[in-house]
């Protein structure tokens, strides 16, 4: 799927010999640069976005499929050199659309873009959905002057096929590689733009989360990721699993450079009645986080179960809040008693609803029109589908009997009082603070295609997934080479506060270090002259 790009590029280019050309990067540095690195570049004549686009994709090139091989890439869209030229010769007219203007973005393979590439959700049975139009957050990207780049592989049909799934895995784009070590995880769902902002293969990119899906990716590959809140962001031509939890958010390996993506990801939709009122909350979110202060605001601190090496990592990071004067209150979880099972009956009932929703919109060449449909296509291709683990989460929920049982209905009432005014409301009324900390994730576990995914250590992404509210991850360091987060998540629309929060944290900690591109963390011996 990667040589999409290349097959238009030599097409463009003149005839080809049958191999893929091989693209020239110019002599621009990517590598663990900002968005505002590539504005300024750019602002400065230094660089042209063309020269920038091509440095990204020659580090694709010689990484994603050669070299470490992290197979974070599906593929590149075939439009991305001609966007990016398009970008220059309006900054050459004096137009300037923003702080994304000509900057390259990648997306998840769950979200639609015009430019000819199937958005497969990493099934085979997708392989043939080539809406060409923009899903809504695409077009807001490219409104703003971004170059959509391409399209990040992903747990297959966003994690929620099995309960035995290999987090990073796809039948389309194969197991996505974690740069810090490439023997462990990269979480999921969005496990490839994880990895592709962690290798530099853009500044940001685009997850979209369900619960965990932004925030997990992204502690583990050592970024910054905001799962916002739920209706602030068009889901329209993003193939679903469920209209109460899913979401659509940024991933960067900075607060500064997700607050820019996510300011020109929000705005209201027709079509997705959650997003009535999102254009009250359209703003330049990055404006002022240089001037946030901590000084007198009180912070809940959860104390979850965690292992002592965890434990040390998370006990540095909220000195680093204490020392920037937040006043830090200790907090407890609320017993929330089949809180989980609730959300999980939920899940099963709107993927049935919503999925079939989504195909029913898909080309007629997508001969999967139900999920019924895509169960029944994963039988036939079992031996590319399912060489690892199964369909059972399908099953479950072909059986769910639609959005007017009771039964769905009473575990939605519960799950969101729970997740909310019981959970995260709760929480911060009792310790009088405007928003909690949590350790995001334990560190990434080896890749185990026998027994799937061993998440261990703790996770923080239930409340807010359930709720509906936003959550922010930070890096807080490395435990054995491995990096953890450190999640701030708040009250709905409170999106704003937290990535003040924690841009000063990130500010005055400077946790975060970037991968070496180990084999393994106990290898030793990295590939960091790789470019």
């Amino acid at each position: 799927m990667i040589w999409h790009w290349l097959a238009a590029l030599a097409a463009a280019n003149g005839p080809s010999s049958g191999e893929p050309p091989v693209v020239q990067a110019r002599s621009v540095a990517v590598e663990e640069r900002s968005v505002a690195d590539l504005q300024a570049m750019m602002t400065r004549g230094e660089a042209s976005s063309e020269a920038i686009t091509a440095a990204y994709l020659a580090r694709i090139e010689s990484m994603d499929r050669n070299g470490p091989s992290l197979r974070a890439i599906i593929a590149v869209e075939p439009g991305a050199m001609a966007e990016a030229r398009a970008m220059d010769a309006e900054r050459r007219a004096g137009r300037v659309r923003g702080p994304l203007h000509g900057v390259p973005v990648v997306v998840k393979d769950n979200i639609e873009t015009r430019g000819g590439l199937p958005t497969t959700a990493g099934s085979l049975a997708l392989s043939a959905n080539v809406t060409r139009r923009d899903a809504p957050v695409v077009a807001r990207l490219r409104a703003a002057g971004a170059v959509i780049l391409g399209k990040t592989n992903l747990s297959e049909w966003a994690n929620i096929r099995s309960t035995q799934s290999m987090s990073g895995w796809s039948a389309v784009g194969g197991l996505v590689k974690n740069p810090y070590a490439f023997d462990r995880s990269a979480c999921g769902s969005s496990s490839g733009t994880g990895a592709a902002i962690a290798a530099s293969f853009a500044a940001v990119g685009v997850g979209t989360e369900t619960d965990g899906s932004i925030t997990c990716p992204a502690a583990i590959n050592g970024l910054v990721g905001l799962k916002p809140t739920v209706g602030l962001i068009s889901r329209t031509h993003i193939v679903p699993i469920s209209h109460s939890q899913d979401i659509a958010g940024p991933m960067g390996r900075s607060v500064a450079d997700v607050a820019a993506l996510f300011s020109a990801m929000i705005g209201s939709d027709p079509a997705d009645a959650a997003t009535k009122n999102a254009d009250r909350h359209q703003r330049d979110y990055a404006t002022g986080l240089s001037t946030a202060s901590l000084k007198g605001v009180r912070i809940a601190v959860l104390r979850p179960e965690m292992s002592d090496e965890i434990e040390a990592r998370y006990d540095n990071a909220l000195a680093v809040l204490k020392a920037q004067g937040a006043v830090l209150v200790d907090a407890k979880m609320p017993a929330l008693p089949g809180l989980g099972d609730a959300e999980f009956a939920v899940l099963l009932t709107e993927l049935k609803t919503d999925l079939n929703t989504y195909l029913a919109t898909t080309p007629a060449s997508v001969k999967t029109r139900t999920l019924g449909d895509v169960m029944a296509f994963n039988m036939r291709e079992a031996p590319r589908e399912m060489p690892y683990f199964g369909q059972e989460i399908f099953a479950m929920a072909q059986d769910t009997k639609g959005l007017d049982d009771p039964a769905y209905k009473t575990a939605l009432a519960k799950a969101r009082r729970q997740a909310g005014p019981e959970g995260i409301d709760a929480i911060l009324k009792t310790a009088n603070a405007s928003f909690y900390v949590a350790p995001s994730n334990g560190p990434a576990w080896l890749s185990d295609p026998v027994h799937g995914d061993n998440f261990g250590g703790p996770s923080a992404s239930r409340l807010a997934a359930v709720s509906g509210y936003p959550h922010l991850t930070v890096p807080m360091g490395l435990v054995d080479g491995l990096p953890v987060g450190i999640s701030f998540i708040g009250p709905a629309h409170s999106d704003g506060l937290l990535l003040r929060a924690g841009h000063v944290f990130e500010r005055a900690g400077m946790l975060r270090q970037p991968p070496r591109y180990l084999p393994s963390v106990e290898a030793g011996a990295g590939l960091e002259g790789v470019r």
